[in-house]
């Protein structure tokens, strides 16, 4: 169906600013460029692997569900 994918949401931001948190210093802690994260941030992402899905987790301490939801 088109435009399904567009109903995913990143919470990135929100995440970030509750932890006090910079996406350059979730970059590191997490071992995904600043690039990548920022596509996430902002909606472009078209697909993400598990590993990033769960180094991003790991690093900002949230399950998958707490930084993606379905809208």
């Amino acid at each position: 169906m088109p435009g399904e994918e567009d109903r995913v949401v990143c919470h990135l931001d929100e995440l970030l600013a509750a932890r006090g948190m910079t996406l350059v210093e979730l970059s590191v802690r997490a071992g995904v460029t600043a690039v990548n994260l920022s596509i996430l941030k902002n909606g472009h992402a078209r697909a993400i692997r598990f590993s990033t899905l769960t180094a991003i987790c790991d690093a900002l301490r949230c399950t998958p569900g707490e930084l993606l939801t379905v809208a």
